[in-house]
């Protein structure tokens, strides 16, 4: 089939599920297309960007209403016009998250183990601050305790300072003592990730995504517009994945392990569509200032340099 045709399935596939999660789509066009040119976007440009996936404008302003109330985004009203940006705990959540999603390679494991313990947490905010360690890809060891392989304590501390917590939960480093990771270990690591959902729904990424590679390979038959909707389902779709993903060391995953092979294809399908899309995203993103600017430098040092 024709690269048209296999975008055309993308797309009724995206408009059949069910809940249609708006929010979550507007998430990864904040982080893909609109944080590389500005902070802030016109409420309209939305509209346009979002109704080729079947979300109409009241479903638009209800999820944006709802993002606002979830601190992810802020509203500034100007006249009959509404615009929106990144609250700074969106903006740090942002960071953190499509810097894991547009990495290439897996960062040197030292073995290592990030422990956070939530115990002495309550209620709704026991569940608050597991929900944003998970976030982070965090996984579960028993109840109340949270680890994760390599994270950056820096962004650790400023997280649980913002939720106000830090006096509240106990942060500790491990060190292993063996030279292998023992077969308990490993357990361990599936227990925690759920590996085993993790590489179906890698599995499930390729299957869907490398026949568009494919047929973009034979002819690239897509207009500027088409590009730009593959290019955001391409990244909905894997940052869905990737986030969920802690990246473990290789002598902790199968040998098998699908990630690889979601990432490269990945970025090779993006690497594909960028360019173009970008030049009908010029066209149709605007603020207060009028069309937002071109992407900065740092946009071309995703996936290892596009």
């Amino acid at each position: 089939m024709s690269a048209q045709t296999e975008l055309i399935l993308l797309i009724e596939n995206f408009k059949n599920q069910r809940p249609l999660r708006a929010g979550s789509l507007i998430i990864s066009l904040f982080g893909d297309a609109i944080t590389p040119r500005a902070d802030k976007v016109w409420l309209g440009s939305l509209f346009e960007l979002l109704s080729p996936f079947g979300i109409n404008e009241r479903l638009v302003r209800t999820s944006v209403y709802r993002l606002v109330n979830e601190n992810w985004l802020q509203a500034d009203k100007q006249g009959r016009r509404s615009y929106y940006c990144l609250t700074n705990s969106g903006s740090k959540r942002f960071n953190n998250a499509f810097e894991h999603v547009y990495q290439m390679k897996t960062p040197h494991w030292q073995g290592s183990w990030c422990l956070i313990f939530l115990n002495q947490l309550m209620g709704d905010k026991k569940k608050e601050v597991r929900d944003e360690l998970e976030w982070l890809s965090f996984g579960a060891l028993g109840n109340d305790v949270m680890l994760h392989p390599r994270i950056n304590r820096l962004d650790i501390s400023a997280l649980l300072n913002e939720l106000e917590c830090q006096q509240d939960v106990i942060v500790m480093q491990t060190e292993s003592i063996s030279e292998k990771s023992p077969q308990a270990l490993y357990k361990q690591v599936n227990e925690s990730w759920n590996l085993d959902q993790l590489a179906n729904r890698y599995h499930d990424f390729i299957s869907t995504f490398n026949p568009l590679y494919q047929a973009i390979k034979q002819n690239m038959d897509l207009t500027d517009q088409d590009c730009h909707l593959a290019r955001t389902l391409l990244i909905h779709e894997y940052r869905k994945i990737v986030l969920k993903d802690p990246q473990l060391p290789d002598p902790l995953l199968p040998n098998d392990w699908e990630g690889y092979q979601a990432r490269q294809l990945c970025r090779s399908l993006y690497q594909s569509l960028y360019s173009q899309a970008d030049n009908w995203l010029d066209l149709h993103l605007e603020n207060e200032l009028g069309k937002l600017p071109p992407v900065d430098d740092n946009f071309y040092q995703r996936f290892g340099g596009l």
